[in-house]
């Protein structure tokens, strides 16, 4: 986990058998509810799965990037443009984002 006063750079939230060596989504989403209460939103940059967004309370956006492969500019703009917009919100917000593994930020 790398992490800012604003920024936290994550692997993969997981649940089932693959959250024994990922990060467990139930308790992703209460860190994040404890420390962050209504001030989060969750960047899911893997385009090879995802998860119910109701555990992040539906503050997720998804972008598809395969692994290990650069981004589409179109979705790194994208990507700046939701994370500028959501940052300059509230100066309590902060973003969580991942990929699939968490080494490719």
């Amino acid at each position: 986990v790398f992490s800012t006063d604003r920024i936290i750079a994550m692997s993969f939230p997981s649940s089932g058998k693959q959250s024994f060596y990922r990060n467990p989504i139930k308790e992703v989403a209460r860190f994040l509810d404890t420390k962050h209460p209504d001030h989060y939103k969750v960047y899911n940059l893997c385009s090879e799965k995802g998860y119910d967004p109701k555990y992040f309370h539906y503050r997720v956006e998804r972008i598809f990037i395969d692994d290990h492969n650069v981004p589409a500019l179109q979705d790194m703009l994208r990507f700046t443009a939701s994370v500028r917009e959501w940052m300059s919100q509230d100066e309590k917000n902060i973003i969580a984002i991942h990929c699939k593994g968490g080494k490719g930020m």
